[in-house]
């Protein structure tokens, strides 16, 4: 499964808006948990099985909470049983696609 998701805390008391200390607490969980993941601007897609994705998810989520009253979490999961490696393999079919567009 393929599990994208945001976490940004809410009531840190920063003026400027900045939650890149709570979202780098967040990713440094994911990198060190493993299992194959990605980091874009917007979001960290993670890619295992359902009770390994979920802890994961679940401890970043608790450690963007160290920087807040609040938390907000934004989930898109892709379940398709029997696949693995999707993280790589639906952007190589996608770029195959576009080539033969």
């Amino acid at each position: 499964m393929l599990v994208a998701f945001s976490v940004a805390p809410s009531g840190t008391g920063r003026t400027d808006g900045s939650v890149h200390d709570a979202v780098a607490a967040a990713v440094k969980i994911v990198r060190e948990s493993g299992l194959a993941n990605r980091t874009d601007s917007m979001f960290t897609t993670v890619e295992g099985e359902w009770d390994e994705v979920f802890d994961v998810v679940r401890r970043a989520t608790e450690a963007v909470g160290e920087y807040g009253s609040r938390v907000s979490l934004v989930l898109k999961a892709d379940i398709r049983p029997g696949f693995t490696g999707e993280l790589e393999g639906k952007v190589e079919r996608l770029e195959s696609a576009i080539e033969r567009a």
